[in-house]
């Protein structure tokens, strides 16, 4: 049994998962979340850290309304309306970049959604079709149209995954400070330790398979004002709390 809900007059993102599993080819039940707890206050953005296979992604997709073979209970912030970044950016490849913003989100209006391209530096890209794009430009495209959504609760799944050093940084940046100005309670998968601290008021680190938080880090210092000591020592503390995870028994 589970409970997926808008929260309301609720100001947090609750999941509490007691149990999802998947199936093996014989039919075993293989466990992906265990008894996985997390708040995330409204208006805030947190990042999922944890090792690679450890189930960052089931998580997501039940927090999307994608998969709801789990046992627990997800409450989404507000009314619930969701935008989300996919790792690939799956974009209508025969629309062009505003008409893929356009059916996703028929409400924005032109104004709204010429600002989206500006803000994400993809004006001149308007007219362009997705195999028209690298990247990046495509992963931003798919950006402004979640945010064109008006999201209360904007879910990116490893945003900056499979680009050059430059322009992972140059769309971090550009996310934190969308994420800054628009106040959109926001989660973010990321193996980055470095990345979650550069994006996130607050770090949930999860254990291997079946993935539970084991330690949640709060980032008081706003966005691009923490020192480089204070990140560094954030990221030390991160590392020890993973390191202790997988020296657990399973």
């Amino acid at each position: 049994m589970n409970d997926m809900s808008p929260a309301g007059g609720a100001a947090a993102l609750d999941v509490a998962i007691a149990h999802k599993d998947h199936r093996s080819a014989d039919g075993r039940a293989l466990r992906a979340l265990d008894d996985l707890r997390l708040t995330l206050p409204i208006g805030q953005a947190g990042a999922l850290v944890g090792p690679s296979g450890c189930g960052k992604t089931t998580l997501l997709r039940l927090i999307a309304g994608l998969d709801h073979d789990y046992a627990g209970d997800i409450h989404l912030p507000a009314h619930g309306r969701l935008g989300m970044v996919f790792q690939e950016p799956r974009l209508l490849p025969w629309r062009s970049v505003a008409d893929n913003i356009r059916i996703a989100a028929p409400e924005a209006s032109e104004d709204e959604i010429a600002a989206l391209l500006d803000e994400l530096s993809l004006g001149e890209h308007a007219t362009h079709y997705p195999g028209e794009l690298s990247l990046g430009l495509a992963r931003r495209a798919a950006l402004a149209r979640a945010l064109a959504l008006k999201p209360d609760l904007l879910i990116l799944d490893e945003p900056l995954v499979s680009l050059d050093a430059a322009l992972a940084r140059a769309l971090r940046d550009k996310i934190a400070a969308l994420i800054e100005e628009k106040r959109i309670t926001t989660l973010i998968v990321t193996h980055d330790i470095a990345e979650a601290i550069a994006l996130a008021d607050r770090i949930f680190l999860l254990s291997p398979r079946p993935a539970r938080v084991v330690a949640t880090l709060d980032i008081a210092t706003p966005r691009g004002r923490l020192s480089k000591e204070a990140a560094e020592t954030l990221e030390a503390q991160a590392r020890e709390a993973l390191a202790a995870a997988r020296r657990q028994p399973s």
